[in-house]
């Protein structure tokens, strides 16, 4: 019996590990596992809400809990993904079609350097904690509060190790263009908070929440190790510090560590605003925030994380007409979906609310609040998914450099507009929602500019005229969308029952689309097109995760300047 169990998983699984040598397959693969994890992501923030949003205090918990995140996630972000994200797997990529075996070294080395340094590191914020979180809160975050997050803190500074091993191992994966099991990681994560409140949420309140946290950082990890080693890859414990591939990845890590820091600081400084303007503002804005980066981790990162071993390697082969033409194709698809996607959350933004978060205990008064955030998020979404890939398309020329200057300028910004709404307007909690949107767009604009220096890209026939048309076909989307949408709201559904505001929000969602689809047919907008090819892989997802030849993109250059 059990060695046909066997036979059978066997089987079953071998398309775990099918490699995907086109990016059409590769995001695909990604955005079903983005659309899983999303949807367990927010599983996962309305079993918290429903858990902890009975009263004042709980809530101030809740809260709590979202703070110390912070400081464990900046450090995960700065020592182990600035390394990873810096040049890993261009590196990686380029050792092992000359060795798999010095690859492996070249991982395990990296590997064990960052997590030395991570300990260090760590040691050092869990001891000074305390000062630490009241230095990055602002008034109105209570003393109760600031002892909650320092203990939660400490806790998930642990989950961190778990994430560091991770993902190493999820950029070996990529490096080899297997994304499944990695994409699928993130589901795991979400399982593991599930299931740690679900266990000790009666015994340890919101500490539950953190033992979540390290439990699903650990499945993040265990669910890649067995397909890497499957690979050949066996841990060794070496340093490698005079390695030339280990110090060029170093070398290269500077720069990328000084963007994600001014990146963190960001993050540190909407905690450092929302709780300065008190009434769990801190709780709206992440709540926001959570629904705007679905479209984004739906449309934007897939692409961008498919892209980038192929960006990889056509910079390698020094075809820089075939790079730019990669790039600009990469984002007419990113902005094809990603523009109806911002549309439906910015018309439908009370009832997604109300479906995602509106347990029993979430306040009329924050579902509101909460939508209006998500109104003025929802116009970056595209802007947000297109940097995505503009930041891998640097990386994948091996310039760390521009991604920095350009993300410091944004960064700037956004200090200077939230300061401003925050201290100098009322409009509390929606200034730092339009502070994100302002800065997102210049920070797309610049990173358009800069690589259209390097690569003369982005040309009015190949991007602009492109970005033109999706552009009018999402204007007009929402125009047609609003009308429908605010009749079948008062005379048709009674929104006040689940299943009618489900019924509402999915009819004028399906005549958004159509409108989208009806005009993009009209521009002629060549994505459309791949509206089919998607239908034909959900169909035949199985040859889509096999060995196809299928390229997504043309092999010559659009064109040149015009």
């Amino acid at each position: 019996m059990f060695i046909n169990i066997s036979k059978f998983l066997t089987k079953n699984t071998k398309w775990l590990e099918k490699k995907q040598t086109s990016i059409l397959s590769a995001a695909f693969i990604i955005t079903l596992a983005n659309i899983t994890s999303s949807l367990a992501g927010l599983l996962r923030e309305r079993l918290l809400i429903s858990s902890f949003f009975d009263s004042l205090e709980t809530q101030q918990a809740y809260e709590a809990f979202q703070i110390a995140f912070q400081i464990p996630d900046l450090l995960f972000q700065l020592i182990v993904l600035g390394a990873v994200s810096a040049a890993f797997i261009p590196i990686f990529t380029d050792l092992k079609k000359k060795s798999q075996e010095e690859a492996f070294k070249f991982t395990s080395s990296v590997m064990n350097i960052l997590i030395l340094i991570f300990v260090v590191v760590a040691s050092f914020v869990a001891f000074f904690a305390e000062p630490l979180t009241i230095l990055r809160t602002g008034s109105e975050f209570t003393p109760q509060q600031v002892e909650i997050a320092v203990g939660l803190t400490r806790l998930m500074l642990f989950s961190q190790l778990f994430f560091a091993v991770s993902n190493f191992l999820t950029g070996v994966l990529q490096s080899y263009q297997r994304f499944i099991v990695s994409a699928a990681a993130p589901v795991f994560y979400n399982f593991g908070i599930i299931l740690g409140v679900i266990l000790f949420k009666d015994v340890m309140g919101i500490y539950s929440a953190g033992v979540g946290v390290i439990l699903g950082a650990f499945l993040h990890m265990a669910v890649q190790l067995p397909s890497v080693k499957k690979l050949g890859f066996k841990y060794k414990f070496m340093l490698g510090l005079k390695n030339w591939s280990v110090r060029r990845l170093f070398s290269l890590m500077p720069p990328r560590i000084l963007s994600i820091g001014i990146s963190e600081i960001k993050n540190l400084g909407l905690g450092f605003f929302a709780t300065t303007i008190g009434g769990l503002s801190f709780v709206v804005i992440r709540l926001g925030l959570r629904l705007m980066t679905i479209p984004i981790r739906l449309f934007g990162v897939p692409i961008s994380q498919a892209s980038l071993p192929f960006l990889s390697q056509e910079t390698e082969d020094e075809k820089q007409k075939r790079f730019g033409s990669l790039v600009v194709q990469s984002l007419h698809q990113i902005s094809f979906f990603a523009l109806p996607a911002s549309v439906l959350l910015l018309i439908l933004r009370i009832p997604v609310v109300r479906l995602v978060f509106g347990a029993d205990n979430f306040p009329w008064k924050s579902t509101v609040l909460t939508g209006k955030v998500v109104a003025i998020l929802a116009i970056s979404v595209a802007a947000q998914a297109m940097v995505q890939l503009l930041i891998r398309a640097f990386y994948a020329l091996k310039n760390t450099k521009v991604p920095f200057f350009i993300t410091l300028t944004t960064v700037i910004l956004y200090f200077v507009v939230s300061g401003i709404f925050v201290y100098f307007t009322d409009f509390g909690v929606l200034g730092l929602a339009w502070a994100t949107t302002v800065s997102a767009y210049l920070e797309l604009i610049l990173f358009i500019f800069a690589l259209h220096a390097e690569t003369k890209c982005f040309t009015t026939k190949t991007f602009w005229w492109p970005q033109l048309k999706m552009l009018v076909s999402g204007f007009l989307m929402a125009v047609f969308l609003y009308l429908p949408f605010r009749i079948l709201d008062e005379v048709v559904f009674d929104t006040s029952r689940t299943l009618e505001l489900i019924a509402l929000t999915f009819s004028t969602g399906t005549i958004g689309m159509l409108v989208y689809i009806y005009f993009s047919y009209l521009f002629d907008v060549k994505e459309l097109g791949y509206l089919t090819k998607i239908f034909s892989a959900v169909s035949k997802w199985r040859p889509l995760l096999a060995n196809s030849k299928e390229i997504l993109v043309d092999t010559v250059a659009d064109g040149s300047d015009v």
